[in-house]
């Protein structure tokens, strides 16, 4: 019995990752290999938040840009191999922290947003995700001296850790 447990153990520490599930990083694509160019058009806003489909759509063409480097992007649909269209869904502020007075001091901001990655040439869809949700926080300054919207740089590092994600999804293949 103990000659089956220690030869299982040893087979396992021998076989590769590979036949585990495993892989070495960035040795998969979900990506077909005849997909050069992916179209992002400017993401849809259906939340009515002034301007947060500019900076997601922004922030998802940057990190595609810095990752996918035998990818190149455009905006134009028909001249792609694959589309890849967002819609903001929601985005809701609510108070997460008072301060000793009741008031609020740190809000919290929640944006949902719907993706999909479609291959024009075969009308496949490689990647749907229709509820995205990533959350961030802002907090208030104490005094107006210091007035300043820090809402705006929260939903770009909201933006930047959603096109992280999800081009990571989509390169790696997770």
């Amino acid at each position: 019995m103990r000659e089956v447990a220690l030869t299982l153990a040893l087979a396992i520490v021998i076989l590769p990752g590979e036949m585990c599930g495993y892989r070495r990083a960035g040795s998969a694509t979900r990506l077909p290999s005849h997909i050069r160019t992916i179209a992002i058009p400017p993401f849809q806003n259906a939340s009515l938040h002034y301007r947060v489909e500019q900076r997601f759509t922004q922030a998802v063409i940057a990190e595609v840009l810095r990752r996918g480097r035998r990818l190149r992007i455009t905006a134009h649909p028909q001249d792609a191999d694959a589309v890849l269209s967002g819609t903001i869904r929601s985005v809701a502020l609510s108070g997460a922290l008072l301060d000793e007075a009741g008031r609020i001091r740190v809000y919290q901001v929640t944006i949902s947003v719907a993706v999909t990655l479609r291959d024009r040439s075969t009308n496949r869809v490689l990647f749907d995700n229709q509820n995205l949700v990533f959350r961030g926080e802002f907090e208030l300054p104490e005094g107006p001296e210091s007035l300043f919207d820090e809402e705006g740089p929260a939903v770009d590092r909201i933006a930047r850790e959603f096109a992280r994600s999800l081009v990571s999804t989509i390169l790696s293949g997770l």
